[in-house]
């Protein structure tokens, strides 16, 4: 195992478009990311494998297309015998731990990571996925979402965001208790 090793952080918000943040010429207002952004790795060409947040996140997890690890809807379990990079980070001595919504489906809610600080805020069955037979949707909250849209000012995707964040943070602060270890965290909104 190598000494010194960085810490890995990646956060990753699902649909915003780099275009939008101050970092990439755009004007929305992120004080903190861009603080935050001074001392980091900022990625300036960055690609997306798929036009869907569930293969596009298996596909970003084992370095392979979609296609090659049979997901290709939001629907898809990503198997558990195809190895992620958290996989790698832990052989090579990193603690790893995942933060919000990976939107995994199947049994394998870890993919590699070794602590979860969060449930899944979706079912891992297929409970929530509309029954194509029917067109009915199987998990009530969406569709009454779906149905009664408006102004939102609280809903349970944000309560879920808040406490991942605060999960987060804590969880860093206890690795940097051991500052020798080095971490990969995941945090995903």
């Amino acid at each position: 195992m190598l000494k010194n090793r960085p810490n890995i952080l990646v956060i990753q918000a699902d649909q915003l478009a780099a275009q939008s943040l101050p970092l990439y010429g755009g004007k929305a207002k992120t004080p903190n990311l861009d603080k935050f952004s001074v001392g980091s790795t900022v990625f300036e060409n960055f690609y997306c494998n798929f036009p869907l947040c569930g293969p596009s996140r298996a596909s970003m997890l084992t370095g392979r297309l979609p296609s090659r690890v049979g997901c290709f809807d939001n629907a898809s379990e990503l198997a558990a015998s195809e190895p992620t990079f958290a996989h790698y980070l832990r052989r090579s001595g990193y603690r790893t731990c995942l933060s919000g919504k990976m939107h995994f489906i199947g049994p394998d809610q870890m993919h590699g990571f070794e602590k979860r600080l969060t449930a899944e805020i979706y079912p891992a069955d297929f409970a929530w996925l509309p029954d194509w037979e029917t067109g009915q949707l199987g998990w009530e909250p969406i569709r009454n979402a779906i149905e009664n849209a408006g102004v939102c000012s609280w809903n349970m995707q944000i309560a879920f965001d808040e406490e991942a964040t605060q999960k987060a943070i804590h969880q860093i602060y206890e690795y940097a208790r051991k500052p020798e270890e080095a971490f990969f965290s995941f945090r995903l909104s």
